[in-house]
């Protein structure tokens, strides 16, 4: 039983129906080959007031692997610095007005970027003042519990031409004092620089996030349940980790198999200790969510099944057969947290299988679930992702980033498929759509309906954020300003108004 009554004004949208659009600021437009924290975030924030949108959910925002997954990041605390406006360092004189490569791709932009940060890094150094010297000692001071280690990490990192630290030095992948006092004296610029960019990031980050105050926009964020083993956290922290000392993998995270996969998955991160993180009063969680609550206003937690039992497959397992579910002390961790935050504004990613406990744990806490469209128009009538079945403390989506886009979900339906969802809406749909469907999100009950950028765009086949289970080509979609067309807004918030998303019409 828990020990006090959760209150519901922990969700700052119990008695407010709203909307958002689901963008991550890659997928921005801009000179070089993924968006950031410019003026097109500022003018994508305009566009969201002006449609009658309260809501900018986003992915995670951590400092990627190769691969680019923002579910795979360098550390669960940092900021990207690929996400860093350059025109924002050219306005505080930092830096010289960047000359953009002519054929940006993925490559060119992120070594031309990292290159304009040292510049600017030299900039700061020379014709910073001192209230701005002073901004960065205290940013410094306030994030030393995880920005000094993982200032080093990425150092380390990149002395080891990116390799996994398990596969550096012995003496610097295990941590021998010694050896990171000398690391600390050999590679402190490198160190300065990365201290550096996260000062830069953060600061960007909550003028972006004022400015979206000011037009009454929310910033949604995601938090990954597991983290990824090549991080700064499981390097400097691994006591809490399945790791032997050396930092061999012990047993890792996955699913098990369900009716899309016969050997389940083998995601391959490393599981929790949760008895060492229960014995330290879950500090590293409650640091993990104050990091992230001061960037967004609310959060989803990617994987929450995870906080009431996880799938532990030994590492080095052939497939994700092999492993068997563990509790977790889930309502003990929500207990402090909620503890810890006067709010704790949450939303459970409550995919997949979902057993009563993990339904029991998420009502306990009074946490909203997620309704995907997609996933509604099976021939059930009793199917949960369908309208009629929804609740008023849910958000409601037509698809997320590991959908495909409505218009291309909806061109890959069998002819009966088609039929059942045109008898459901009770009107012909097929030169219409996605915005049907846009308009069954809008419809429902549920006080939150978020709504993917490429779905308002009209896009079909080849525009996903992501195929889960691949890895080359996700993470990369982008939109156009010139794909908009004039009137979406104005669409939009009549929409809005009409389901009692938005206060008025403008």
């Amino acid at each position: 039983m828990l020990e006090k009554e959760i209150a519901s004004s922990n969700w700052p949208f119990q008695h407010r129906r709203c909307s958002g659009l689901l963008l991550h600021p890659t997928s921005l437009p801009g000179e070089l080959s993924a968006g950031d924290m410019g003026h097109n975030a500022y003018r994508f924030i305009e566009f969201l007031a002006a449609s009658g949108i309260r809501i900018w959910q986003m992915l995670p925002l951590g400092p990627t692997h190769e691969d680019g997954s923002p579910y795979q990041c360098l550390s669960v605390h940092a900021g990207n610095p690929l996400l860093i406006s350059l025109e924002w360092l050219v306005d505080r004189g930092w830096l010289h007005k960047p000359r953009y490569p002519a054929k940006a791709n993925t490559h060119t932009s992120e070594t031309y970027r990292l290159d304009c940060l040292r510049q600017a890094r030299a900039g700061f150094e020379a014709a910073t003042d001192t209230t701005t010297r002073q901004a960065y000692a205290t940013f410094q001071a306030e994030h030393a519990h995880w920005l000094e280690d993982y200032a080093l990490y990425i150092a380390l990192r990149r002395e080891q031409n990116q390799q996994a630290w398990w596969d550096w030095p012995a003496e610097e992948r295990d941590r021998n004092p010694a050896a990171l006092q000398k690391a600390k004296q050999r590679l402190s610029q490198d160190i300065a620089q990365v201290l550096f960019e996260q000062f830069v990031f953060f600061s960007q980050w909550h003028e972006l996030k004022d400015y979206a105050h000011q037009h009454d926009v929310a910033l949604f964020g995601d938090v990954p349940i597991f983290v990824a083993h090549d991080s700064a956290e499981v390097w400097a922290q691994r006591e809490y980790f399945s790791v032997d000392a050396h930092g061999k993998a012990q047993t890792v995270a996955g699913v098990p198999p369900d009716y899309f996969s016969e050997t389940g998955q083998y995601w391959g991160n490393p599981q929790y200790r949760w008895d060492r993180l229960q014995e330290d009063g879950f500090t590293w969680w409650i640091e993990r969510l104050r990091t992230q609550l001061a960037l967004f206003d609310l959060l989803r937690i990617d994987h929450f099944r995870g906080f009431e039992a996880f799938w532990e497959i030994p590492a080095g397992a052939e497939t994700a057969i092999e492993g068997h579910w563990v509790k977790a002390p889930g309502e003990a961790l929500l207990q402090t947290l909620h503890a810890a935050f006067q709010h704790l504004p949450l939303v459970a990613e409550d995919l997949g299988i979902i057993t009563p406990e993990v339904e029991q744990l998420r009502q306990a806490f009074k946490l909203p679930g997620m309704k995907i469209l997609q996933f509604a128009f099976d021939g059930n009538a009793d199917n949960p992702y369908l309208p009629h079945n929804h609740q008023t403390h849910s958000v409601v989506y037509t698809g997320t980033h590991d959908n495909d886009t409505s218009l291309s979900w909806y061109h890959g339906l069998s002819l009966d498929e088609r039929q059942r969802l045109r008898d459901y809406l009770g009107f012909d749909i097929e030169a219409s759509m996605p915005w049907p469907l846009i308009r069954c999100a809008l419809a429902s009950v549920a006080n939150m309906a978020i709504l993917p950028m490429q779905d308002v765009l009209g896009l079909g086949e080849g525009n996903r954020m992501n195929l889960p289970g691949t890895i080359d080509n996700n993470w990369r979609w982008r939109f156009q300003w010139a794909q908009l067309p004039t009137t979406l807004a104005a669409q939009l918030r009549h929409l809005n108004v009409l389901y009692g998303r938005c206060e008025h019409a403008e």
